[in-house]
C-alpha cells in the first residue's frame, strides 16, 4: 500500500510547511487578551458458559494464527470549535447550520423528535441514514447485549464515536473501553448528531475506527430560565419520565446551566424480568468574555435488565419467537442442564426438534447491570485572532455485572447430579456464573485551529488516554429447590472466584490536516494521523483446578498474560468537496485506518488474550507465539458522491469501496473433551457499495424520502486451512450483513400537528462463512403522531405524541451476537426483535 502514501506525500509536506509558517507568524501577532485561559475542557462473548463447541468463525476483530500455526482450546461461548445546540433544530459548528456535507449525514434535533421519546440515537441514525442498519430486542433500543448496528460493512465496534469531543470507545456490549451513548447522555439532551459515512474525520479520536464516525453534540443550557417535563406510557407496562431545569443566564458574565433526569422501565416482552434505566445529566457553561467559554458536563447512567435468549434459526422456527429462558420452571431448568452437561441426548419430547447443543442454550436466566459516570471540562478559547484552542479533559468510570445460569458447572453442595426414573434430577447441575467488571478511563484532547494565509485552515491535535479494565469471574451456588436472585447479593468478595483478569491500556493519537479553499465552494482537505495503543494484562489469578477439586466440575479457562502494541505512524486522509451551480455538490473521501487490538477476558475467543491453550500447549505458549505474527486490522476506504439540494427536492448518490487487510476471525470446533480454537487471517475482504436517496417536498410541510442501498462485501481468500480442512471462501458475502436495504420515510407537518411513517426493508443476511445458511429478510414499519397545543395556562408547548413501533407486528430476527458458523445452523447467536408496541407521551415546557 506504499503507493497510496506516495501519491499523497506532496500535499502533506505542503500542509506541514504551512503549519510551520503559521506558527512562526504568531510571533508577530499581538495578544489582544489580558490573559489566555484554558477553554473547557458484541465484541467479546458474555460470560462464556458453553461446554459443547461448534465449528464457528467470529466476525469480530481477533488475533491471527496463520494456517498451520498452533491451535488452541476454545472457550465455552454463552449463550473547529466546540459544537453546541443553539435551537432544537440546529447545531452550530462555527455558526454553520447543521446540514449534510460531503460524506457526512446530519440528523437534527427536529428530526430526532419524530421518534418515540428515549429511542436509541443509533436507531434514529439507522432509520434516517442510507447504508445504516440498527436492530434490537426492545423498542427503545437500549439492550446493549442484543443491539446490532451496521454501516457500510462495519459494526458499531469498528466505528468511531464522540460526544462533545469526548471519545466514547466502541458502542457494543459491555463498557470495557468506553461508554454507550444511551448511558453517556439522556437522548432528549442531545442537540443533534452526524454520521461520517466515509473514513471518519481525523479529529474524531478513536482507536477502533476502521470506517465512519458518529458524532454527538449536547444541547446548551437555555438563556432563559425554564424547564421541561415529559411522561411516556407504553406496552408491557413501559413508562419513561424525563425532567429538565434550565437556570437561564445568572449573571453579567453569562453563567448558565441545566440539570436533567430520566427514568425508563419496561417489562420484558417475553419471559420474566424487566429493563430499567436511570439517567442524570448536568451541564454548566461559563463564557470567557467574547473569546471563548468553559463547559463542564456530568452524566450518570444505571442500566439493568434481564436478558433475552440468543437462539439458532431452528430454535426460532421450532419453539417460536416467544421462546426464552426457562424461569420460573426450576425443575425444568435443572433437567435441561443435566442433559446438556452430562449427556449427549435431549429431554423426552424434544427428539428431532432440538439438538443437545440447543438444549444447553436454554438456561434458568441471564442478566446484566451497568453503571457509568462520565464527566468532562471543555475549553474553547481564541488565543489570537487566527488561532483557536480546544481542550477536553475527561474521566469515565463504569462497573458492571454480566452473567447468568451456567448449564455446564455444578453446585457442589448437593453432590453429583443423577437422573431419576420419574424424570427428575438430584443435585443441582448448574450454578450462577457472574462477571464483576470495572473500567476507569482518564484522558484528554488538545486541538489547535489556525487560519493560515492563502485560504488555508490548519488543524492539529493530540489525544491521550489511560484505561484500566478489570474482569473477575465468580461462581454462586444455586439452591436445591430455587435459583439465585438475579441482580442482588453480588458484592465484592462474595462468591467463589474462578479467575481474575486485569488490563491496562495507553493510547496516543496525533493528527495534522489542512483545509484549503481553492476557490469559493471548492475545498481540499488533506492530512494524516498517527496512532499507537499498548495493552498489558491478562490473567492475574486462575482457580480452575481448585474449584474442580471442590466439585464445581469447572473446565479449563485459558490463562495468559502479556503485552501487545498496535502502532501506525502515518494514516493518510484526503477529502475533496465542491459546491457548484448553487445547488450541486460533488465530493470524494480517501483514507487509511487501523484498528487496535481488542481486550476483554481470558475466555473471550475474539481477543488475542482469550480462548487459548489445550492439552498440548498452554495458553501462555500460544500467546507468546502469536506476539510475533499478529498484525492489526487495516482498511483503505474510498467514497465518491454527488448531492443536489433545493427547497423542492434533494437527491444524493454515493459509491464506496473498501479494501480490508488482515481480516481476522476466531474459529472454534470440537467436543467438550477435545475443543480447539485458532485465530486465522481470513485474508483480504473487498467491499463495494452504493447508496441512493431522494427527498421530495411537493407541498409545504410534506416531506417524502426514499433510499436504496447495495453492499457487496466479499472475502477474497481461496484457502482457509482450519482443523485439517481447507475452506474456500472467496466470493462469499460478509456474514450478518444485508446486501440490500430500502428505506421510506413520510413526514407531514400541518400547523401544530405532525405525522411520521417510516418503513425499512432488510434483505437476507448470511449467517455462515460458506453462506449456506441465512437470516431471512424482513420489513418493519413505525409511525408517530404529535400535536402541539401551544401555551395553555403556565405551560409552553404542551404536546402529546402517540407512537407505534413494529406497526405490522413482524416476526423477524434482528440483532446478532457472537461467532458465525463455518457452515450450518449451529450457533445460538440470533435475537428475535420486539413485537408491535404502543407508546403515548405528554410533554410540557415552562
Amino acid at each position: 500500500m506504499r503507493h497510496h502514501c506516495q501519491t499523497l506525500c506532496a500535499h502533506y509536506s505542503r500542509a506541514v510547511l504551512l503549519f510551520g509558517t503559521a506558527l512562526a507568524s504568531l510571533l508577530v501577532i499581538p495578544d489582544a487578551s489580558a490573559a489566555a485561559s484554558l477553554h473547557g475542557a458484541k465484541n467479546s462473548l458474555k460470560t462464556p458458559i458453553r461446554a459443547k463447541h461448534r465449528k464457528s468463525l467470529s466476525s469480530a476483530p481477533a488475533s491471527a494464527l496463520p494456517a498451520g500455526a498452533v491451535h488452541a482450546a476454545a472457550p465455552r461461548p454463552h449463550h473547529s470549535g466546540p459544537l453546541h445546540s443553539k435551537e432544537s433544530e440546529e447545531i452550530n459548528v462555527s455558526t454553520r447550520r447543521i446540514a449534510s456535507r460531503g460524506a457526512e449525514v446530519a440528523v437534527s434535533r427536529k428530526v430526532m423528535d419524530r421518534f418515540v421519546e428515549g429511542t436509541n440515537p443509533m436507531q434514529i441514525l439507522a432509520q434516517t441514514t442510507p447504508g445504516a442498519n440498527f436492530t434490537s430486542t426492545d423498542a427503545f433500543g437500549l439492550d446493549t447485549y442484543g443491539n446490532t448496528f451496521f454501516m457500510r460493512g462495519f459494526t458499531q465496534m469498528q466505528i468511531g464515536a464522540t460526544l462533545d469531543g469526548i471519545p466514547l470507545g466502541t458502542q457494543g456490549f459491555t463498557n470495557n473501553n468506553g461508554v454507550s451513548i444511551t448511558q453517556a447522555m439522556i437522548q432528549d439532551d442531545i442537540g443533534g448528531m452526524t454520521m461520517s459515512q466515509g473514513a471518519g474525520a481525523l479529529d474524531s479520536f478513536s482507536a477502533q475506527n476502521l470506517g465512519g464516525a458518529m458524532t454527538y453534540v449536547s444541547s446548551d443550557p437555555k438563556d432563559k430560565a425554564g424547564g421541561k417535563i415529559s411522561q411516556t406510557f407504553g406496552s408491557y407496562n413501559a413508562f419513561r419520565t424525563y425532567g429538565r431545569a434550565d437556570s437561564g443566564i445568572l449573571n453579567s458574565t453569562g453563567t448558565k446551566f441545566y440539570a436533567s433526569f430520566a427514568r425508563t422501565k419496561t417489562d420484558l416482552w417475553k419471559g420474566q424480568g424487566y429493563q430499567s434505566e436511570l439517567q442524570a445529566d448536568a451541564k454548566v457553561v461559563q463564557p470567557l468574555g467574547s473569546r471563548g467559554k468553559v463547559t463542564a458536563f456530568f452524566g450518570y447512567g444505571n442500566f439493568a435488565q434481564g436478558n433475552y435468549l440468543t437462539m439458532t434459526k431452528n430454535m426460532w422456527r421450532t419453539m417460536g419467537p416467544n421462546s426464552t429462558y426457562l424461569k420460573p420452571d426450576y425443575d425444568k431448568a435443572k433437567l435441561w442442564a443435566y442433559y446438556a452437561q452430562y449427556t449427549s441426548d435431549v429431554p423426552p419430547g424434544y427428539q428431532g426438534r432440538l439438538s443437545n447443543d440447543e438444549i444447553g442454550d436454554y438456561a434458568w436466566d441471564s442478566s446484566q447491570l451497568q453503571r457509568t459516570y462520565l464527566s468532562s471540562i471543555n475549553t474553547h478559547y481564541d488565543l489570537f485572532d487566527k488561532v483557536k484552542s480546544d481542550t477536553v479533559l475527561y474521566g469515565n468510570v463504569s462497573s458492571g455485572l454480566y452473567g447468568g445460569t451456567n448449564n455446564f458447572v455444578t453446585s457442589p453442595t448437593y453432590g453429583t447430579p443423577e437422573l431419576l426414573p420419574d424424570g427428575t434430577v438430584t443435585g443441582v447441575p448448574m450454578a450462577l456464573s457472574m462477571a464483576h467488571a470495572v473500567m476507569r478511563r482518564l484522558g484528554g484532547t488538545q486541538k489547535f485551529t489556525i487560519e493560515a494565509p492563502h485560504h488555508n485552515r490548519i488543524e492539529t491535535g493530540v489525544w491521550y488516554e489511560n484505561n484500566h479494565w478489570i474482569y473477575n469471574q465468580r461462581l454462586y451456588e444455586d439452591g436445591l429447590n430455587s435459583g439465585h436472585n438475579w441482580l442482588s447479593d453480588f458484592k465484592q468478595g462474595t462468591g467463589h472466584t474462578w479467575f481474575n483478569d486485569s488490563y491496562n491500556t495507553n493510547t496516543f493519537q496525533f493528527f495534522l490536516q489542512d483545509r484549503w479553499t481553492i476557490i469559493p465552494g471548492m475545498n481540499l482537505q488533506a492530512g494524516f494521523k498517527s496512532l499507537t495503543q499498548t495493552t498489558h494484562g491478562g490473567t492475574k489469578d486462575d482457580y480452575t483446578q481448585q474449584l474442580t477439586a471442590e466439585g464445581w466440575n469447572t473446565y479449563y479457562r485459558h490463562a495468559a498474560n502479556g503485552t501487545l502494541t498496535a502502532s501506525a505512524a502515518f494514516l493518510p486522509h484526503i477529502n475533496f468537496d465542491y459546491h457548484f451551480l448553487n445547488h450541486h455538490e460533488f465530493y470524494f473521501d480517501i483514507a487509511e485506518n487501523m484498528r487496535a487490538y481488542d481486550y476483554y477476558s481470558q475466555t473471550s475467543s475474539s481477543t488475542p488474550w482469550g480462548g487459548l491453550g489445550n492439552s498440548r500447549h498452554t495458553a501462555q505458549q500460544v500467546f507468546d507465539t502469536n506476539k510475533s505474527i499478529l498484525r492489526p486490522e487495516r482498511t483503505w476506504n474510498y467514497v465518491t458522491g454527488y448531492r443536489y439540494d433545493t427547497s423542492l427536492y434533494s437527491i444524493s448518490a454515493d459509491f464506496y469501496h473498501t479494501d480490508y487487510y488482515n481480516r481476522v476471525a476466531a474459529i472454534t470446533e470440537g467436543s467438550a473433551n477435545n475443543a480447539n480454537s485458532a485465530f486465522l487471517n481470513v485474508g483480504k475482504e473487498s467491499v463495494n457499495g452504493a447508496d441512493v436517496m431522494g427527498t421530495i417536498r411537493p407541498v409545504e410541510g410534506l416531506e417524502i424520502t426514499n433510499s436504496f442501498s447495495w453492499n457487496d462485501a466479499q472475502y477474497q481468500s481461496r484457502s482457509i486451512n482450519y482443523g485439517g480442512t481447507s475452506y474456500d471462501i472467496k466470493g462469499k458475502h460478509q456474514v450478518y450483513y444485508p446486501k440490500f436495504m430500502y428505506k421510506a420515510n413520510l413526514n407531514y407537518t400541518y400547523k401544530r400537528a405532525m405525522f411520521n411513517f417510516n418503513v425499512n426493508y432488510i434483505s437476507s443476511r448470511p449467517m455462515t462463512y460458506l453462506n449456506d445458511e441465512s437470516i431471512p429478510a424482513y420489513w418493519v414499519a413505525n409511525t408517530n403522531f404529535a400535536y402541539n397545543f401551544g401555551k395553555i395556562g403556565f405551560t409552553q408547548n404542551l404536546k402529546t405524541t402517540f407512537g407505534i413501533t413494529n406497526l405490522f407486528n413482524a416476526n423477524y430476527i434482528g440483532g446478532v451476537y457472537g461467532a458465525a458458523s463455518v457452515q450450518g445452523d449451529d450457533n445460538a447467536n440470533l435475537f428475535v426483535a420486539a413485537p408491535r408496541q404502543f407508546f403515548g407521551t405528554l410533554t410540557a415546557e415552562f
